[in-house]
Formats: C-alpha cells, sequence, structure tokens
C-alpha cells in the first residue's frame, strides 16, 4: 500500500476524520479519537493500535517496531507501508478503529451507530 491507499482506506471507515498534527503526521480519528496515524514525509511510517497478542507478534516482524510514545497502548509503527501484505495491514487498520469505537462513551457509540445503520423496513403492512 501506499500512503494514497492507507488514506483512502481509514477515510472509508465510518465517520473517520483526518487532520494533520505534529507538523508531518496524518491522523485518522473517530470522534476525536485517533486509531491510525501516518507520517507524510518520506520514510512514510504507520501506527495504529493493536491487541497485546497482536502487538507481540508483530514486533517479532522486520520493520515493525513498538510505536513511540504509545508502546504501553499497544500501538506498532511500520518503518515501510509495505512492512505487512495489504490485506493484513486493512484487517489490523479496521481492527484498530474498532477497537477504539468500542472505548467511546456508549452514548456517542450510539449516536455514531444510529447514522451508519441501513434504514430499516417496516414489518407493518402498507395501508392504502
Amino acid at each position: 500500500m501506499d500512503i494514497d491507499d492507507v488514506r483512502t482506506f481509514c477515510l472509508s471507515l465510518p465517520h473517520t476524520t483526518e487532520g494533520v498534527q505534529w507538523g508531518s503526521d496524518l491522523l485518522f480519528r473517530i470522534a476525536g479519537k485517533m486509531f491510525a496515524v501516518m507520517n507524510l514525509e518520506p520514510p512514510h511510517t504507520l501506527a495504529f493500535k493493536c491487541t497485546a497478542e497482536k502487538f507481540d507478534e508483530l514486533i517479532e516482524l522486520e520493520d515493525v517496531v513498538p510505536a513511540p510514545y504509545m508502546a504501553r497502548n499497544k500501538w506498532v509503527m511500520l518503518k515501510q507501508l509495505d512492512a505487512i501484505p495489504e490485506r493484513e495491514l486493512k484487517s489490523l487498520i479496521r481492527e484498530s478503529y474498532e477497537m477504539i469505537f468500542s472505548r467511546l462513551p456508549k452514548k456517542t457509540q450510539v449516536e455514531l451507530g444510529s447514522a451508519t445503520a441501513p434504514a430499516r423496513k417496516s414489518k407493518a403492512p402498507r395501508r392504502r
């Protein structure tokens, strides 16, 4: 994946916003909480949250390290965007998004969830 692919994928997740912070870091957020961070300057890096088990597994890979300042919260950083195959990377980013979403206040989850849920069809017969 390249930076455009990562950006497109992250923005495809419901209610994702983006913003540049800390100079050249592009942050992807849900309800103001970040779930992925990508450095826009070469070398392009990408950091995201993962489970404790996945964290231990990923940091064993070449070009994947504990994310600076965020490792204690089980964030990893890819030194290169191709450090993990695209399909797996998309799955990991989605899991990060879902973990952050699950920690939002219940009210916020309901508000965001209702906006993404498809319209329900009424089971009541139509009156003519």
